[in-house]
């Protein structure tokens, strides 16, 4: 496959930056040519429909379901717009960060949107990966318009105005093709790493989760806790609520105290939800704000060992998981949903209490939580919370036994992610370099099996992914 990936034979120059170069017999066309666009209103009995910057358009119910997000459209839906099958779809405020696409599917979408379809028989699925790509992103950047980032606006005139790559139409087939079967191909090696990492995480978690509940002495005598999601521990273990073995704690500022208009470069690191992981400090998506503006929220400061614990979670990332602040991110604070607790160290081992509560979220959050499509939990529930408390050596030896035994796991759990992340990069670059000409997938495409074929293909190749043995793989 990859010997029939080429540059083509000859170039010719596009004009425009984001194309560069193109194949000499392209066409390079305003989109005023490409599109016409629709305002086609009074259809509010039609579903609404979403443009998403990670999938393109989807049914809004399949975004809505199992998220905290509510259904923010109008009662009144007659001045929405129709989107039809084949239509081109874009949110004005957000195109410039790929919340644009071709729909699969008849709907409305909201007012505020433009809606475009081509002009003649050109291939739709063409242009949706076209106009997915990072270049077209920052095109479309250069031509929005606003005083801030969040106002941005690529206006249906400057979209018109943009210039599009135009193969002939049997290329476009070509290209469509080649980008699916390869998207499908990618797609399934993605998942069966998705399910290797599912499958060494629930390893991993069930080392801890016996280590935190009830220690690393098989023959020891239990108790029952008193706790309904603690069950039976170790005889000589406490339990206790973290508010008796706190000597502070805060949560983020809630209302219009911070919103992400008041991101900076540098500054203030500011803790969000995000960053709290399953007993570890994910540093990835960082946000910052001025020590000025920081002036003015009050005191929600963080520093190194504070345990940081989520207020707010769904069935994958449970409200009530902890993780201990890093040295590395002072100065820093916690936003809206996340508190800083700042322990009684001679009792309780930072370390030891974000695998603890981390381990018995799930079940804590069932019962403490409230919230009929995320958990939530606010301060003063949590600062309530029982947590297990072993005589401090114990603690430091639970945490080394943990460390030891799981760091093979970690490592392979690490190597996957890589994995998966270059798989995603290398997607995006390929489709950028073939829906712009840089390499020629022509011969490639008529390489490809038949449909019947290439669906019975991808078939076993799904049913291998299921049968995988994770930790065989290793």
């Amino acid at each position: 496959m990859k010997a029939a990936m080429k540059p083509y034979p000859e170039y010719k120059v596009s004009g425009h930056a984001w194309l560069g170069d193109v194949p000499k017999h392209w066409e390079v066309l305003p989109n005023r040519a490409l599109f016409a666009e629709l305002k086609e209103r009074n259809h509010p009995d039609e579903e609404m429909l979403s443009v998403t910057i990670t999938k393109g358009i989807i049914r809004q119910k399949a975004l809505l379901e199992g998220s905290s997000k509510k259904d923010s459209s109008n009662l009144n839906k007659s001045a929405y717009k129709l989107v039809c099958p084949h239509d081109l779809a874009y949110n004005k405020m957000r195109a410039w960060q790929g919340s644009i696409g071709i729909s699969d599917f008849r709907g409305i979408v909201s007012p505020a949107y433009v809606v475009m379809r081509l002009r003649n028989d050109n291939i739709p699925g063409y242009f949706h990966h076209l106009y997915r790509t990072p270049y077209f992103a920052k095109e479309a950047e250069q031509w929005s318009y606003g005083i801030t980032s969040d106002m941005w606006s690529l206006r249906p005139e400057h979209f018109r105005m943009i210039y599009s790559p135009l193969p002939q139409h049997d290329e476009q087939a070509a290209i469509v093709r080649f980008l699916n079967h390869t998207n499908l191909r990618i797609e399934k090696a993605i998942r069966a790493k998705g399910k290797l990492i599912a499958l060494l995480n629930e390893q991993r978690q069930a080392i801890i989760h016996r280590a935190v509940t009830r220690g690393l002495d098989p023959g020891v005598r239990l108790k029952h806790s008193g706790v309904a999601w603690l069950g039976d521990i170790p005889e000589h273990w406490k339990v206790m609520p973290l508010q008796r073995i706190t000597v502070s704690r805060c949560d983020g500022p809630f209302g219009s105290g911070l919103k992400s208009s008041h991101y900076t470069d540098q500054g203030i690191r500011v803790i969000r939800l995000q960053n709290i992981g399953h007993a570890e400090f994910k540093d990835s998506d960082t946000a910052f704000i001025s020590p000025s503006y920081y002036a003015t929220l009050g005191d929600h400061t963080v520093e190194p060992e504070d345990l940081l614990i989520a207020g707010l979670g769904d069935e994958r990332h449970p409200a009530g998981r902890a993780c201990v602040a890093p040295s590395f991110i002072v100065p820093a604070m916690v936003k809206a949903d996340c508190f800083r607790f700042r322990l009684f160290r001679q009792r309780l081992e930072p370390r030891f209490a974000a695998l603890h509560l981390t381990a018995t979220a799930v079940a804590a959050s069932s019962l403490l939580s409230t919230g009929a499509t995320r958990q939530r939990t606010n301060l003063q529930t949590t600062v309530s919370r029982s947590v297990v408390v072993p005589p401090i050596q114990e603690q430091l030896t639970i945490i080394e036994h943990i460390t030891n035994e799981t760091s093979s796991l970690r490592l392979a759990i690490s190597s996957a992610e890589r994995e998966i992340l270059l798989l995603r990069e290398y997607r995006t670059r390929l489709i950028a370099d073939v829906v712009t000409g840089k390499l020629d997938v022509r011969e490639a495409a008529r390489r490809l099996p038949d449909e019947a074929e290439e669906l019975k293909e991808l078939q076993s190749s799904e049913d291998d992914a299921e049968n995988l043995d994770p930790v065989g793989e290793a």
